[in-house]
């Protein structure tokens, strides 16, 4: 089947924590669907709420009084519980976007992540909601303080309020936050205000005043403290748990690893780079390596020293990692996914719109193909164009879109070495190489660790939801292959010669 060039994420990107009845730290992981328990001692990461339970994109989680774990389920907008018997049970869905939960005793408080969002008590018994605060500039991780009052972060103002939890007026508590996503009390009362920015900063705000610390964690999450007061810390970005020191300092419980991966490119040099939705990362033996934190990375393609890259959520943008600079080619494109590099264009396979378009080096875009299905990805070979279309289950040679090759299943990412046109069929789960003279199949890796299609929304009340399913393929100069494994968090290297 290959080989792996990093281990499988034991966490597909990991968001909120909290201590259980049995001392476990739970983790919520949002991309994967997965809520993870995870013994702090030997690091020992058990699924405790897997692909068959009811609850689809966890954001966040707390604990009642009675052992029960209350879970925000943020796409859907549902909030569930979770009985110590094992039965789940729907506390409400008239919540959009619910992010931010805590309990207090036996009762449930959840805030929206979204802009004018609210802060509700919610009632699992029945009783209808009642609204706390309302225009939250976009809500998160949240905790009773040892005041009585509920504290919870704005995160596009870099503010941070407090609310009494029987009614009364929001009052502020601190502003010029840096991109506060979590705010946590420790165990003396300490308030730590957590950054979701590339640096991992931590604010901490006493009697004595503020001061910050940087961990070098990108996109951190959410925290919970110990009875020893030690602090654990979650990334949306990397995944994984670290416990940090109040210097900043940090060791790995859980490892980092990758919480897709998508779109997969090979440079000249032989560098592999993986677009893995918040960020785009280099992938070698060593380990990986974080280039720069661009949310919603999709595909992605090496041009030399730059890289390209598509959002699912409409844009083409071109990193260049020598300046750190970032240039918008397109927006509002329809799902763009897969893309490629040919003759001084962009090509770039518009899902949603059912088109393959080309973007020039003025940024203005020319349609090459229409009228297809689901296009996925696109490779040249020679000055042709061929394109992937999952929902027809076939490779099509462009421009006139005759079949390469059919009877695929869910085609995705595609790549050309020699006369040979590779495919990732995600709904096999397998590697096929395509004769480009002949047609001729066959198949070159099996079992492969990639996840078939699903219908996830791409946005839900108007901010970005789950992203779709992508896995590409990407040959190297010297013709080894590097699939995107997205079931397992890895890439697979295929050498040439098989």
């Amino acid at each position: 089947m290959g080989s792996r060039i990093v281990p499988p994420a034991p966490m597909r990107g990991s968001n909120g924590v909290a201590f259980g009845p049995d001392g476990r730290l739970y983790v919520a992981q949002f991309l994967s669907g997965l809520i993870s328990a995870v013994d702090l001692a030997s690091g020992d990461v058990e699924v405790v709420a897997g692909a068959d339970s009811p609850v689809r994109s966890p954001d966040d989680l707390a604990f009642g009084a009675d052992g029960s774990m209350y879970v925000t389920d943020l796409v859907p907008g549902r909030v569930w519980r979770h009985a110590p018997d094992g039965e789940y049970a729907l506390v409400s869905d008239d919540v959009a976007l619910p992010n931010g939960i805590a309990c207090a005793g036996d009762r449930l408080f959840v805030n929206e992540m979204r802009m004018g969002g609210r802060l509700l008590e919610l009632f699992p018994g029945g009783a209808g909601p009642v609204v706390l605060a309302d225009g939250l500039a976009m809500g998160n991780a949240m905790q009773l303080g040892p005041d009585g009052f509920l504290y919870y972060p704005h995160m596009m103002t870099g503010e941070v309020f407090r609310v009494p939890p029987d009614g009364g007026p929001a009052e502020l508590v601190a502003d010029g936050v840096h991109e506060p996503v979590a705010v946590r009390f420790d165990r003396g009362g300490v308030l730590l205000v957590l950054s979701r920015g590339r640096a991992g900063i931590v604010t901490r705000i006493d009697a004595g005043g503020r001061s910050t610390v940087e961990t070098g964690i990108a996109g951190l999450d959410n925290a919970a403290f110990d009875d020893e007061n030690r602090m654990f810390v979650s990334s949306f970005a990397g995944g994984g748990i670290a416990e940090v020191q109040p210097d900043g300092r940090w060791r790995e419980v859980v490892p980092r690893g990758l919480a897709g991966p998508f779109g997969v490119t090979v440079d000249l040099a032989g560098t592999v780079s993986a677009a893995d939705h918040y960020r785009v990362t280099r992938v070698g033996d060593t380990g990986l390596t974080m280039r720069e934190m661009l949310v919603f990375s999709h595909g992605i393609a090496a041009d030399g020293p730059l890289l390209h890259v598509t959002s699912q959520y409409g844009d083409v943008r071109t990193y260049d990692p020598a300046t750190g600079t970032v240039r918008t080619r397109a927006t509002g494109l329809a799902q763009p996914m897969g893309l490629a590099v040919g003759d001084g264009r962009l090509v770039v396979a518009e899902s949603g719109a059912g088109r393959v378009v080309a973007i020039d080096a003025d940024d203005v875009l020319t349609v090459l193909a229409e009228g297809l299905s689901r296009p996925v990805d696109v490779a040249a070979a020679d000055g042709t164009w061929y394109v992937s279309d999952e929902a027809a289950g076939a490779v099509l040679r462009l421009p006139e879109a005759l079949p390469v090759a059919a009877g695929l299943q869910a085609p995705q990412g595609i790549a050309v070495r020699g006369n040979e046109l590779f495919v990732v069929e995600a709904g096999a789960g397998r590697l096929t190489a395509v004769g480009l003279g002949t047609g001729e199949t066959r198949v070159e890796v099996e079992d492969l660790a990639v996840l078939p299609p699903a219908g996830e929304p791409l946005f839900a009340h108007g901010m970005p939801g789950l992203p779709g399913r992508f896995a590409g393929v990407a040959a190297a100069p010297d013709g080894t292959l590097y699939v995107a494994a997205n079931g397992e968090g890895t890439v697979v290297r295929v050498p040439s010669g098989r």
